[in-house]
Parts: structure tokens; C-alpha cells; sequence
């Protein structure tokens, strides 16, 4: 049985309209264009965490089917000229790609049509970052988040199944001496698990100069355990933080994926992803490739366009910008989270790339 989304955090005025209303660019049926591509390099991680993937058993993608650096950078090549302007490497953990130096200096080398360079920017749990943050700057990287669930060594290890926690903070320590800005903390909000540390993982990020943003927990574990009474919610998490800190909504959201307060006035910042209760598919700009060259246009959908077969046959520009559009005609107007219909996608989240 298919899905039959219902519309969730549509625009008002998201009608309908006819793909390339903006020139060149990437726009979708409701007039979405699309400015982003997240790159998953690979779907192995060295964490196991609880909400993301069984600590034994996982079936991992064969090696031969991921993308090769010169895959990866030809999708992105023709993606920037028809209007990516961000590329965000994600995994599983992208660091464990031995390359991944070499990815983002090729991938920090292109540019848009109007010549100016893309911007790269990567999502990591942190744990080799403080070993290779020189050499990723140095090639071009530009933005990071780091994944940080607890405070607790004991904690991290029980939800992480691994002992781990030395080891991201010094990554965490590293990216906050780096000079990289905006720093950003990721922590997924589980009941009865961390949500008695929401105020401390705040504060530990105000002391990095980095911006905290909660995540609701989402269906999209490969085990599929995801149960929707287990989750903080945006108003909870509102709640808890107003006992501590004066919060005041930021205006001009656009398409970022988080809402952002600010602190006692500024100037820092706490956001949350409130994907299931505050759904903000209506200004959604993003698109996926995962490590195995599938293109997925929604983080829930359950169709992919498969680029591999063209990537490794004969082959012009021209054959991937027409998948690129292909995927984003393709785009529903929400994810259907709370709809009865709703279908968790079949890859976990590790495979599909955050």
C-alpha cells in the first residue's frame, strides 16, 4: 500500500505550479526551489546509537556500490549549475571515508553559474574531527554540526553502545577553536533518556560558542521501534528550556530546517526540528543522494531515482540534470508523519544520510 500524503506545512499560497518558473533552477510542482543536496558518503558509522540502528546485524551497503569520489563530484558539478548552492556530506559518519579530504576539496572547487563557490558544510558525531578539522578547513570545509546527545559518559555509552564520549568532546573542542561559524550541536530529544539534560546541553553549547538545536525523534530507526510516546516535543522542549532562559523567536526562517530563540535576549541561539509537530515541508529546499547515487527528494519518501546505472555507463551532463528534475517534479507537498497512511521508509536514517 502507498502512502497518500496529506499536506503538511504548506504555504498558504503553495499552489501548484509548473516546474521551471524559476530559470534553470530546480523547482518542484508548489514552487519550492531547491538549493541544497546533502551527500551521505557512506551508510557505517562507529556509534549504534539506539534511535538510528541495532547494535549487531545491520546490513551494510556493498562497497561496491557506493560512489566513487568522481561520482560524487560530477552529481554535485551539474547540481550546482542547475542552482545547489550547499552541499551538506553526512553518513552514517562521513569521516570514516578515508577520502573525505579529497571529497571536500574537490566538492569546495565548483561554483554556481553566476562563479561564485558552493558552500560545504558537514554533519558529524565528532569523533574523528579533532584528527582531521585542519586538513577539512584547508580543503574548504566551512560549517560543521556534531551530533551530542548527553552529557554522561554512562549515559553515552548505554545510548551509543560504544565508549566514545572523551573522544567527541575533544572534537567538539576542536571545531569551537577552529573559528568555524555558525558551530552547531545536535542533540535528538528521547523521553526518559536525556530530556533531564536539555538545560545542561544548552549551556555546555553557549560555553563552545555554539548553537544547540534539539531534534525531534523521528521514524526513521532501521530496526523500526520508533514509537511516537518516546519523543520530546517542541512545546516540551520549549517548556523546559523557558524554566532557565528568557526565549524569544528569531523571524526569517526561510528554509532552515530548525526555528531558532534566542537566549536573555542574545546572542545566543537555541533551535529545534520539529518535524512531526511542526512540519516546515511547505519551504523545504533539500534534496538527498545517498552513498549507494540514489536520489531521494523527501528525508521519508519511499521512492528513489537510481543515478548508479547512469553514473556507470556512458553518459552526458545532461542525463543527470534530467534525474535531478525528474526527483524534484516528483516531490509530495508533505511527509505524512501524521497521517494513518503514513509508510516508514525502508532504509534507517544511517543509510539514508542526515
Amino acid at each position: 500500500m502507498t502512502a497518500v500524503p496529506v499536506v503538511i506545512g504548506v504555504r498558504a499560497d503553495a499552489a501548484p505550479r509548473r516546474q521551471g518558473d524559476a530559470s534553470g533552477a530546480l523547482v518542484d510542482t508548489f514552487g519550492r526551489v531547491h538549493r541544497d543536496l546533502r551527500i551521505s558518503l557512506t551508510d557505517r558509522c562507529s556509534l549504534r546509537c539506539t534511535y538510528c540502528m541495532p547494535e549487531q546485524g545491520n546490513e551494510w551497503l556493498a562497497r561496491s556500490s557506493i560512489l566513487t569520489v568522481d561520482e560524487i563530484v560530477e552529481v554535485a558539478r551539474v547540481a550546482a549549475a542547475a542552482g545547489i548552492t550547499t552541499f551538506r556530506l553526512t553518513g552514517g559518519e562521513p569521516l570514516l571515508r578515508t577520502d573525505i579530504v579529497d571529497v571536500v576539496r574537490r566538492l569546495a572547487s565548483l561554483a554556481g553559474p553566476d562563479g561564485r563557490p558552493v558552500e560545504l558544510a558537514m554533519t558529524t558525531n565528532g569523533i574523528r574531527l579533532g584528527d582531521v578539522l585542519p586538513d577539512l578547513m584547508a580543503a574548504g570545509l566551512r560549517r560543521v554540526n556534531i551530533s551530542i546527545d548527553t552529557l554522561r559518559r554512562d549515559r553515552f555509552h548505554e545510548l551509543t553502545r560504544r565508549d566514545r564520549l572523551p573522544e567527541v568532546l575533544q572534537g567538539i573542542a576542536a571545531a569551537a577553536a577552529s573559528g568555524l561559524s555558525p558551530l552547531k550541536l545536535n542533540a535528538v530529544a528521547m523521553r526518559d533518556v536525556n530530556d533531564d539534560e536539555l538545560v545542561d546541553l544548552v549551556a555546555f553549547a553557549i560555553a563552545h560558542d555554539a548553537q544547540l538545536r534539539f531534534i525531534e525523534q523521528m521514524p526513521l530507526d532501521a530496526g523500526h521501534t520508533w514509537d511516537r510516546a518516546r519523543m520530546v516535543t517542541r512545546d516540551e522542549i520549549l517548556a523546559t528550556l523557558s524554566t532557565r532562559w528568557d526565549l524569544t523567536a528569531v523571524p526569517g526562517r526561510g528554509g532552515a530546517p530548525a526555528e531558532r530563540w534566542t537566549l536573555d535576549g542574545g546572542p545566543h541561539t537555541v533551535g529545534i526540528i520539529a518535524s512531526v509537530t511542526a512540519p516546515f515541508c511547505g519551504d523545504c529546499d533539500r534534496l538527498r543522494l545517498t552513498a549507494d547515487g540514489q536520489l531521494r527528494n523527501c528525508l521519508f519518501s519511499t521512492t528513489e531515482y537510481d543515478l548508479l546505472p547512469t553514473l556507470r555507463a556512458p553518459h552526458a551532463d545532461g542525463d543527470i540534470d534530467r534525474m535531478l528534475r525528474a526527483c524534484v517534479r516528483g516531490k509530495l507537498p508533505g511527509h505524512a508523519i501524521n497521517d494513518p497512511s503514513f509508510l516508514q521508509p525502508a532504509r534507517g536514517m544511517n543509510a539514508i544520510g542526515g
